[in-house]
């Protein structure tokens, strides 16, 4: 059996110190299990980006530990931290943080340069994924004409484009239409079918919540409760 994609255990975080510290996640219990997508649910300012950016390596933890696929983030050596995150983890921010003096391909085809992949494979890999999210006759624009929209897009394209194992996503569907927001979705649902990958997605967006197994609904630094909106019950 699989471990759990996600496992946090305790997961406190603060900001400042002294009369200026605030607590922002205050003993996070958290599991995200392989092969399903989750979703973290909850009113704004509830520490739901707070605890994706310490699940994906981005922020340490004040206490309390994280670990993906059973290998525990603060025992790793730095250099293997690096590497599961290049590898195993496509993070798709709320800003995009696509580069401006690349093409949409090129920023998409990043995380397969990084691994070293020849720039010919790795625009074609990126030309296909593009063109499964509608952008296929936007390869060769640059980032700044784009809508938002689409940026979100593109920033989701470079997410998936190198196979990771967990896929986190801020809002990723807040910038879109139903129907492109549905074709989103599709897209994470396929990645998240694998037994050894998983989606985490942080969501206002009410629509797109049936595409949960789970829904982990958080307030004030905590989770209060889990729903399972595609639980079957017997008699």
């Amino acid at each position: 059996m699989n471990p759990p994609a996600v496992h946090c255990h305790q997961i406190h975080r603060h900001f400042g110190n002294g009369d200026t510290r605030v607590h922002v996640l205050r003993g996070i219990d958290f599991t995200a299990a392989s092969g399903q997508i989750t979703f973290l649910a909850g009113p704004s300012g509830c520490g739901k980006t707070t605890l994706i950016s310490v699940i994906a390596g981005l922020l340490q933890p004040s206490s309390g530990s994280v670990s993906l696929f059973g290998r525990d983030l603060a025992s790793m050596p730095p250099d293997d931290a690096v590497r599961l995150r290049r590898k195993d983890i496509g993070f798709v921010f709320q800003q995009y943080h696509l580069i401006p003096a690349l093409s949409v391909a090129e920023n998409v085809a990043v995380p397969l340069l990084a691994a070293s992949m020849k720039r010919r494979d790795a625009l074609e890999q990126a030309s296909a994924i593009l063109d499964k999210l509608g952008l296929g006759d936007r390869l060769h624009q640059p980032p700044a004409r784009l809508s938002g929209g689409q940026q979100q897009r593109v920033a989701l394209a470079r997410a998936l484009v190198h196979q990771p194992r967990l896929v986190i996503c801020d809002e990723p569907t807040a910038a879109l239409d139903h129907e492109t927001g549905h074709r989103v979705m599709e897209l994470l649902a396929a990645s998240a079918v694998h037994p050894d990958r998983a989606v985490l997605v942080v969501s206002h967006d009410n629509r797109i919540f049936h595409f949960a197994d789970a829904i982990a609904h958080m307030d004030d630094g905590i989770i209060t409760h889990i729903d399972h909106p595609n639980a079957t019950t017997t008699a």
